[in-house]
């Protein structure tokens, strides 16, 4: 049976020893611990020590960089590109701070720490990160730390108890009402103008638009069914399922990109008869390179960022048309509900969350137009 004593250190301070049980030799094991608090607290947390080294669940001595590498190379369930991200914050800006730390040691007061000297200097060259990087850091090692304390390595996830850095909410990247003419001039003939006004007239993601085929395409009905999405990682290209149920999603065009779209496969059939590929089968690509090939979502964000820059307009990423989309769809009154559900987000709260700010405008608007009916039945 696992014997405990506690012994004073300080004013408020006890070691803490406790047997484990015997070696193959038969000598008695023992393990020490320090902790800080009253009599009756060291005495509380001594039984826990033994009980633990009763039934094996004693505090092993595992980091948090061993673990935060275990559980990178286990099953779990990250997306791919997800995943490379998750990686590159565990080396980059987890593991050299407080990858050292054995897990059942880590407190509260490593994650604030960590956190001051990734603003401070966690950056490449030991320059500042942002505070919108240190939090995308501190949600990785939230969700590492809550599975290591489901399986009870931990006792709690101290990642829970500190909040990351408050992240100043800058305005997304998008065309306002008189750019969008200017974008749509340029793009007049222009290899990029079918699939730059899909994105603005679908508000559709990037990968969502690689990944379309003409099978989900209906130019007379006017519309674009949206089933998966083009994913690039250093392993390379996969197509890969919505992340929520909203994600698949059957989605109106205006008659400006079903026109750029039939244009577009008049070119593409044109083309395939010119090299004697036959006709385009329901599961062609809409969008993709000479072969057949899916395009590359990374050449994509090259390539429109190369235009932006040859045609002298606002410097937006491609990414940036689907802002521009939905800022188009919130300034015409539309609700949160149905942008959406057209957008694909997993439900209205993420949407307002990402456009408040174009939101409070709409919202100002409704006060104005509540205040005039007001007027007018207390005029009546």
């Amino acid at each position: 049976m696992s014997v405990g004593h506690v012994r004073r250190r300080g004013r408020n301070s006890w070691e803490l020893k406790y047997d484990v049980g015997v070696d193959s030799a038969g000598r008695r094991k023992t393990r020490y611990a320090s902790f800080k608090g009253t009599k009756r607290d060291a005495h509380i947390e001594i039984g826990k020590l033994v009980a633990a080294a009763a039934d094996g669940t004693e505090p092993s001595k595992v980091t948090v960089g061993d673990y935060l590498l275990a559980w990178m190379n286990g099953p779990h369930g990250l997306a791919g590109k997800t995943a490379e991200r998750y990686r590159q914050l565990i080396e980059a800006q987890i593991i050299p701070h407080i990858g050292a730390i054995v897990m059942q040691k880590l407190k509260p007061a490593h994650i604030a720490d960590w956190h001051d000297k990734l603003i401070r200097g966690g950056g490449n060259d030991g320059r500042p990160l942002s505070a919108r990087t240190v939090g995308h850091a501190h949600r990785v090692l939230h969700r590492a730390l809550t599975r290591a304390a489901a399986i009870e390595l931990v006792s709690r996830n101290v990642a829970s108890v500190v909040r990351p850095p408050k992240v100043n909410e800058i305005e997304i990247e998008s065309l306002k009402a008189g750019e969008i003419d200017a974008v749509l001039t340029a793009l007049r003939n222009h290899r990029l103008e079918p699939i730059a006004v899909l994105a603005l007239g679908s508000g559709a993601r990037r990968g969502e638009i690689l990944a379309l085929n003409w099978g989900n395409v209906d130019l007379d009905a006017g519309t674009i069914k949206i089933e998966r999405s083009l994913e690039q990682t250093k392993a390379g290209l996969r197509f890969k399922s919505p992340k929520t149920k909203n994600g698949r999603r059957v989605v109106s065009i205006p008659p400006i990109a079903v026109d750029a779209l039939r244009a577009h496969r008049r070119r593409r059939l044109e083309l395939r008869m010119a090299l004697g590929q036959g006709k385009l089968e329901p599961d062609a690509l809409v969008f993709c390179d000479i072969d057949d090939s899916p395009i590359p979502p990374n050449n994509l964000s090259r390539d429109w960022r190369r235009f932006v820059l040859a045609h002298k307009l606002p410097r937006i990423s491609f990414h940036g048309l689907r802002h521009s989309h939905v800022s188009a769809l919130i300034a015409g009154g539309v609700d949160a509900l149905t942008v959406s559900r057209r957008i694909g987000h997993a439900s209205p709260v993420v949407t307002m969350k990402v456009y408040a700010h174009l939101f409070s405008g709409t919202d100002k608007a409704a006060a104005e137009a509540i205040e005039a009916a007001l007027r007018t039945g207390k005029e009546r």
